[in-house]
C-alpha cells in the first residue's frame, strides 16, 4: 500500500491506498519541532489498525514546510528506506508543464494538486486550495500549470481580527442564520463565510476572464482543510475534493517508478 502525506502549515494529512483507491486518511497538527523519530512513531500508531509499517509498500510526500521535510526526509531514509519513495520537490517528473517566471518557487502542493484536478476532470480548471492561506491554482486546458494568486486564510484572518479588535474575539466558524447578522458572534461568522464565498467568487470570475473561456468549460474545485466551512456558500465551485492533494501524490509516486 502506498502512505501518502502532505504537510501544509497547519494540519499534516496522510492517506492511505490500496492501488487508486483511498482507504483511509488522517489530519494531524503539523510541528515543526517533531524528529525523525517522532513522526515514525506518529505514524506507526495511526497506520496500526490497518496494514502496519511493514505493510506500506511506497511513500510519497510533499511539504511546505521546511523543517518538517527535512525531518521527514530523515524518517522515510531510516523507517521506509526498502521501499520506493517520492518526495515532491523540484526536479521530481510530475508532468505539468509550469509555466511561471521561477517555476522552483511554486509550492509542491500546488502542482501536485494541479496534476490530480486535470487527471480526474480533463479540463481547464481552478483549484481553491482553503488551508492557513487560500490558494488559487489555474490549470489550462492542456494540464499546464499557468498561475494563481495567494490570500490570508479564512483563520488567519479571524485570528487577526480578534488581536486588532479590541471588542471582538474568536468565534466558531459555522454558518449565520442571515448575513445581515444581529449580533456580533454571527456578524463574524457572515464576514468569514459570505465574505470569503464573495472572495473566491470574484477571484475565480475574473481568472475565467482572464484566460478567455466559457466559464462552463472551466471546472472549479474546491479542497483543503477550511473548504467545508464556505464551498456551499460559493456560487462558482463546481466539485468539491477533500482527498485532492493525496490523489495527487499517488499520480506523481505512479509516474517516478521504472517502467515494466
Amino acid at each position: 500500500m502506498l502512505l501518502a502525506v502532505d504537510v501544509g502549515n497547519t494540519h499534516t494529512v496522510l492517506g492511505l491506498f490500496d492501488r487508486t483507491r483511498l482507504v483511509e486518511h488522517w489530519r494531524v497538527s503539523t510541528e515543526d519541532r517533531r524528529t525523525a523519530d517522532e513522526l515514525a512513531v506518529l505514524v506507526a500508531g495511526l497506520l496500526a489498525g490497518h496494514t502496519g509499517a511493514e505493510g506500506v509498500t511506497g511513500v510519497a510526500v510533499c511539504s511546505t514546510v521546511p523543517t518538517v521535510l527535512h525531518e521527514l526526509r530523515e524518517m522515510v531514509a531510516r523507517y521506509y528506506g526498502e521501499v520506493p519513495s517520492v518526495i515532491v520537490e523540484p526536479g521530481v517528473r510530475t508532468g505539468v508543464p509550469v509555466l511561471m517566471d521561477n517555476p522552483r518557487e511554486v509550492g509542491a502542493d500546488r502542482i501536485v494538486n494541479a496534476l490530480a484536478v486535470y487527471e480526474q476532470f480533463g479540463t481547464a480548471a481552478i483549484v481553491v486550495d482553503f488551508g492557513t492561506a487560500t490558494t488559487f491554482d489555474v490549470v489550462s486546458e492542456r494540464g499546464e500549470y499557468v498561475g494563481g494568486a495567494i490570500s490570508p486564510g479564512i483563520e488567519i484572518s479571524l485570528e487577526a481580527l480578534g488581536r486588532r479588535g479590541a471588542q471582538l474575539r474568536r468565534v466558531e466558524l459555522l454558518r449565520p442564520r442571515t448575513v445581515i447578522a444581529k449580533n456580533t458572534v454571527e456578524a463574524l461568522q457572515s464576514g468569514a463565510v459570505y465574505g470569503f464565498a464573495g472572495q473566491v467568487d470574484g477571484l475565480v470570475t475574473r481568472m475565467i476572464d482572464e484566460l478567455g473561456l466559457d466559464p462552463a468549460a472551466v471546472t472549479v474545485v474546491a479542497t483543503g482543510g477550511l473548504a467545508p466551512v464556505v464551498v456551499e456558500e460559493c456560487r462558482t465551485v463546481n466539485a468539491h475534493e477533500p482527498w485532492l492533494t493525496l490523489h495527487g501524490l499517488r499520480l506523481v509516486f505512479t509516474r517516478n517508478q521504472p517502467a515494466g
